[in-house]
Order: structure tokens, then C-alpha cells, then sequence
């Protein structure tokens, strides 16, 4: 006897382990790889956790990895087809037809060569350690929308969380933030508590608590202030401590990087952070920035966070898809190199290209085919450096579709 939910994780190639780390117990821990087999195998569930927590957590996983409707369709019954599958072990991914390359050798680290600036005249890598003023921040309809609304977040009030693959660009917007803030001088304080080893549990490594939040808080507003000791103490403390630097005409704005990593009860208590206010003024906003498992975590069909998905407003940084060329275009000009004289009109094409996986997936009686675009501008940065160092290697004078292939060769 299996679950349907068995099924589903193979055809999406996820493995179980995958799984097991993203959910939580109601004692605040994860759920271990043995307890996850119970319930896929035996349809037995934690007895000291609510079912429909989990189940919850369960869906917002499935439909945050590219599960559909479909997939969710009694996806906690018994599945008579799913019993072929208990040979398949933990490391077995189901085939893909059109796979092309894999993630991992696409998204491989390229550094632009020595050489390869010397012959194509580059005075300096447009790829590592570029940003050096808002300019250089290339701007989509996409991004210039995410950023706005960051940039309005930070100065009116309210609760937002960007969403955005690994390399999407979110850690930029970051920065461009703080060098918005500085160069106009606006009176917003921005409180990012250390997001160092930052995970869910304390297993895997350290959660961030409402208390550290708490002292980031009052250790921004006044460094020289020490926190209380006791969690009442110091939430009065900051309470107090907002109270006073608003009534001077500051606005503050708690920004959390790495957001992805957040414990569920910590989420949960966001909203009494977004609830300080004095009369009717909210005194902090929230600015969560991370990858898509933030997504999930903030999902409708989770009820633990309910409250707080009803107050915070989600973006998402989409792929760059059609503007590869526009982004390219961007970077070269920042750094006073003819785009036109170095790329041939094949290589843009084959970036797309190369950038976007499919794969089948499904039933042998109902597969469908599955793409995803992997065009985010750490990508596209490392795989255009790779095809420079190529062109250096065989001496050619433009970058073309087939050093762009070769690249993802090498």
C-alpha cells in the first residue's frame, strides 16, 4: 500500500529526503526521513502533529517544485500504481526524454580569463564585482516593477516578500536599496539581522528567532544599547525604542536575506513585528527576500501561516528569457565595449537555448513535457565568460552559438 504522494515525488524527480527536510513537526523540529516513510508507505501519521499541518506543508511543497493540480488530486489516497515504484531507491531519478544538460553543469562557475580580456580589450570583467553605482543595475519591465515596489515598501509601510531562483538578481536589488537610501538621503533605517548559517531548525544549523529580530532591532536603532534579557522585556524595549526614533521622523525597514531558511514559527511571528505602531502609523516594515522554497512556505494552503500570508504581498523576479540580448547589451556598454563587434547574432540565440531544460514527466499513458528557463543573470554571466574563454582558446574574433555550446562542454 502506497500513497499516491509516492508517485508524484518520482515523476517530479524529488527525492523523499527533499521532502522529509522541508517539513515540521509542532514541536518545531523536522520531520525525519523514517517518519515520511511511514506515511508514504503505511498512510501512518505523526500522532503529536495535526494531519492537515502537514498535509498543508506537503501540497505547498509539491506545487512549489512544479507539482499541478493534477498531481494534488487525491494525493493522500492509496495509488495502486505507485507499488512498481518501491524498488526505486533514494537516488534514482526517473528518465527524461529532452533532458539537455543538467542544472548543476549549466550554473557552473566561469571566470573571465586574463586572455580573454586582453584580446577582446575589456578594461574590466563586466561579470565579477560590477556593481559599483544604481547604473549598473540592468533594469527589465520585471525588475524595475520588484524594485519600486522594494523601494515603496521601504518608504510608505507593509509587508513584502521577492521571490527568486538562486543568481535572479534578489541580492542586488538588496544593495540597490541601501544605495538608494544613502544617495537621497532618505530617513529610513534599514535593520538586516546576520544571516550567517542561517536554516529552518537548529539541526541543520541557526535559526533566526523573533528574539534576535528583536536585538538586530534595538542594536541598529542604538548600537550602543543592550538588549534585555527575557523576550517580553525586549520586545517592550524595541517597541519603545521604534516609538522614539519614529516620533523623530525616521522610517524603518527590517530586511531579511537568506528568507527561505526561516523557521515557521518565525514567520508566524512577523506579524506582531508588522503590528508595532503608534496611533494608526505602522513603525517597521518587512522586506523577506528569498529563494522559491520561501514561496511555499508562504502558501494559502498552509494554515500555520495564514495571518501572515494575508498581509504580505508576494513578487517574484522572473528568467530573463527575451531579454538576454537587452541584458548583455546593458553590461558591455557599462564597460564601454561594442556589444555588435564582439557577439555574433547566434550566440543570444543559443544562451536562450542552452539556458532552458526539458524533460518529460508523467505516466507512460499521459506525459507531458516540462521546460524550464534557467535564463537569470548569474547564468547568463557564467556561461557568456565561459564562451569568451573558448573564443580565446581557438582564437576567434566574436562570440558565436557554438562557443556558447562549447562552453557548456567544457
Amino acid at each position: 500500500m502506497y500513497l499516491k504522494l509516492k508517485r508524484v515525488l518520482v515523476e517530479l524527480r524529488l527525492p523523499q529526503a527533499a521532502l522529509a527536510v522541508k517539513l515540521q513537526l509542532s514541536n518545531g523540529k523536522m520531520m525525519s526521513q523514517p517518519t515520511l516513510a511511514q506515511i508514504i508507505n503505511h498512510d501512518d501519521w505523526p500522532k503529536l502533529t495535526d494531519r492537515k499541518v502537514i498535509e498543508a506543508q506537503i501540497i505547498a511543497f509539491v506545487f512549489g517544485h512544479g507539482g499541478n493540480d493534477g498531481h494534488i488530486l487525491n494525493i493522500f489516497k492509496n495509488d495502486d500504481s505507485a507499488t512498481g515504484l518501491c524498488t526505486r531507491t533514494e537516488n534514482e531519478q526517473p528518465q527524461s526524454t529532452n533532458l539537455k544538460e543538467s542544472a548543476d553543469m549549466l550554473l557552473r562557475k566561469h571566470t573571465l580569463t586574463s586572455a580573454a580580456k586582453k584580446r577582446f580589450h575589456i578594461p574590466r570583467d563586466p561579470f565579477t564585482d560590477e556593481m559599483q553605482c544604481d547604473a549598473d543595475v540592468f533594469l527589465s519591465d520585471d525588475i524595475r516593477y520588484v524594485r519600486a515596489t522594494i523601494r515603496q515598501t521601504a518608504k510608505h509601510g507593509g509587508m513584502l516578500a521577492v521571490i527568486g531562483e538562486s543568481g535572479a538578481g534578489k541580492s542586488t536589488l538588496r544593495h540597490d536599496l541601501i544605495e538608494w537610501i544613502n544617495v537621497n538621503k532618505e530617513p529610513i533605517t534599514v535593520i538586516e539581522p546576520y544571516v550567517l548559517g542561517l536554516e529552518d531548525n537548529d539541526a541543520k544549523g541557526k535559526a533566526l528567532k523573533s528574539i534576535d529580530i528583536a536585538a538586530a532591532v534595538i542594536q541598529t536603532i542604538d548600537p550602543n544599547a543592550k538588549p534585555r534579557r527575557g523576550s517580553e522585556a525586549r520586545a517592550r524595549q524595541m517597541h519603545d525604542m521604534l516609538r522614539a526614533s519614529a516620533q523623530t521622523g525616521r522610517k524603518h525597514v527590517l530586511v531579511i536575506e537568506e528568507a527561505h531558511g526561516l523557521p515557521i514559527p518565525t514567520l508566524k511571528h512577523l506579524k506582531r513585528f508588522f503590528e508595532l505602531q503608534e496611533g494608526f502609523k505602522k513603525l517597521l516594515a518587512i522586506v523577506l527576500i528569498g529563494q522559491t522554497e520561501l514561496e511555499w512556505k508562504l502558501s494559502e494552503h498552509n494554515p500555520e501561516v495564514r495571518e501572515v500570508v494575508q498581509r504580505c504581498e508576494l513578487v517574484k523576479l522572473p528568467p530573463l528569457d527575451n531579454h538576454v540580448e537587452a541584458y548583455l547589451r546593458h553590461k558591455f556598454v557599462r564597460i564601454e565595449v561594442d556589444f555588435d563587434a564582439l557577439f555574433d547574432v547566434s550566440a543570444v540565440d543559443e544562451i536562450r537555448n542552452r539556458l532552458r531544460i526539458s524533460s518529460t514527466e508523467g505516466s507512460k499513458t499521459n506525459r507531458s513535457v516540462r521546460t524550464q528557463s534557467l535564463c537569470y543573470p548569474l547564468a547568463v554571466n557564467n556561461l557568456v565568460a565561459g564562451a569568451m574563454n573558448e573564443a580565446v582558446k581557438i582564437g576567434a574574433s566574436r562570440i558565436t552559438g557554438e562557443l556558447v555550446a562549447a562552453a557548456v562542454r567544457a
